[in-house]
């Protein structure tokens, strides 16, 4: 490993951490939708480049994974957040293989090590979360009158 991939890890655990930090501080995070959102829009991230290199193809293919990860967020707020939790994780993993799984010429060289060290970093934030307040990892009741 490089030392500027080294350095994009850690750059993004820190911002992963801190935004999760900041989001936990503003409450953003009370409400179950917070992550599962997250999780969307991260996944998204490589449509856009794919937009922006130019690829159809690359769309295509980077449409297929966009539709697992949001499918597996839906799932987690829909029924528990640990899934979101591995889907995050999961993700991480995706970014480390992208290159060999899809030619995507619109991907900056250094965004898969980022989005790896975030995806991480966001998954060990909301596990966490999750271990001290078990009940948010479960949505609520509906609650009859």
């Amino acid at each position: 490993m490089s030392a500027a991939h080294n350095m994009g890890l850690v750059i993004s655990a820190a911002l992963a951490l801190g935004v999760g930090l900041a989001c936990s501080l503003a409450r953003f995070d009370r409400e179950r939708v917070f992550y599962p959102t997250l999780m969307i829009v991260i996944a998204l991230y490589y449509a856009l480049f794919a937009v922006i290199g130019g690829a159809p193809g690359a769309l295509l293919a980077e449409s297929l994974a966009i539709t697992v990860f949001a499918g597996a967020a839906l799932a987690g707020f829909r029924i528990n957040l640990w899934i979101v939790v591995a889907a995050l994780a999961a993700h991480g993993l995706y970014d480390a293989l992208h290159g060999a799984l899809i030619h995507n010429p619109g991907v900056p060289p250094w965004w898969p090590a980022f989005c790896l060290g975030y995806d991480l970093a966001a998954a060990g934030y909301l596990a966490v979360l999750l271990l001290l307040s078990p009940p948010l990892s479960q949505p609520q009741t509906k609650r009859t009158a």
